[in-house]
């Protein structure tokens, strides 16, 4: 790693835009204070792996990419193999959904892509510092949606708490697909008494149907599939 004290700002630039990665690039060839640790690269995949290796300073990383991995998930994996690297999102999206996930993957903070080449730059090393790089607007907006989405889960897992260690196996077997003749003869009881459980649990999460139950249990982490 380097630091503006001993060497300049060493920097990876992760995205598919060709044409945005190369003017980046040429802009860092012309400031002293930043060094390439590699040609911009445009899957998430190889960006882990040269993080892995060279231990950048800063990444810039987009956020949506075609392959199986998004800007987020490869933040998280960078944070883990490079701990100290700042990772900057560039991204063209107001999701609040999206940037709520990339700042719990350990992102430093974001920067929109119509900003000016050398904007993106001076960010890059003031986010080398330990700067966070996230206007009070975006950060006011995003604590809120932490705070009703913390809420929620406690919410969430206060009624998954109250299933009973059958009808959250019942529940898991949904899940699997199973339907109600498959679950009973599976747990040796009657369809009746399944089907009791079923509206026993349904009633318990505050749904309306075996699918919408399984889908709420899911998302919070009741079951697994």
């Amino acid at each position: 790693m380097s630091s503006e004290a001993n060497g300049p700002t060493t920097l990876l630039i992760c995205d598919d835009h060709k044409i945005l990665t190369d003017a980046l690039a040429m802009v860092v060839e012309r400031d002293g204070s930043l060094r390439m640790i590699a040609a911009p690269v445009h899957i998430p995949e190889e960006a882990i792996e040269l993080c892995r290796e060279h231990q950048p300073d800063v990444v810039l990383m987009d956020i949506v990419f075609k392959g199986h991995m998004d800007g987020i998930k490869a933040t998280r994996k960078i944070k883990e193999v490079s701990p100290a690297t700042k990772v900057v999102i560039m991204t063209a999206h107001d999701d609040d959904r999206l940037l709520v996930e990339a700042v719990e993957a350990g992102a430093s903070g974001f920067l929109g892509k119509d900003e000016a080449a050398g904007e993106v730059l001076s960010a890059a090393k003031a986010a080398a510092e330990g700067e966070v790089l996230i206007d009070p607007a975006t950060l006011t907006r995003l604590l809120h949606q932490v705070s009703k989405e913390r809420e929620s889960r406690r919410d969430a897992e206060a009624l998954l708490e109250e299933l009973t260690d059958r009808e959250r196996e019942i529940l898991q077997l949904l899940a699997e697909g199973m339907r109600n003749e498959g679950i009973a003869r599976k747990l040796f009881i009657s369809p009746q008494t399944v089907q009791t459980h079923v509206r026993n649990l349904l009633a318990k999460l505050g749904v309306h149907s075996k699918l919408e139950a399984v889908a709420f249990a899911v998302k919070h982490g009741g079951i697994t599939i």
